[in-house]
């Protein structure tokens, strides 16, 4: 995979992680208290370090899953594993990853592990 392509991934990750993080503290009083805790007062520093379990405590469901995603994302990045399906071990599409950068399989394996999911 192009170096380019990495580092562009590894910028929308973050890109996304701050988001995840900011709705977090506009919406949650826990998790701010947590960040205001940390002495971190610039999300994208949040962004960039890796969360504590006291903050995921005070994350709510769905936002703690996209937030692990996006973690592990950033880890196959640097271990060389991103972009390779779970599901096959094939490449998964650049268009699928530029849609969803924390992909872990690619489309065919991800609808069939959704049909085998609906019945």
């Amino acid at each position: 995979m192009a170096e380019e392509f990495k580092n562009q991934i590894r910028v929308k990750l973050q890109e996304l992680k701050a988001e995840v993080l900011s709705a977090l503290v506009a919406e949650n009083n826990d998790f701010r208290v947590a960040v205001e805790d940390s002495g971190v007062k610039d999300l994208a520093d949040i962004a960039s370090n890796d969360i504590d379990a006291r903050t995921l405590d005070a994350m709510g469901a769905k936002d703690k899953l996209r937030l692990e995603k996006i973690e592990s994302a950033l880890a196959r990045l640097e271990s060389g594993r991103f972009g390779l399906c779970i599901g096959c071990g094939k490449r998964i599409s650049r268009a699928r990853l530029e849609a969803i950068p924390y992909a872990v399989m690619c489309i065919q394996c991800q609808s069939s592990s959704e049909r085998r999911r609906n019945h």
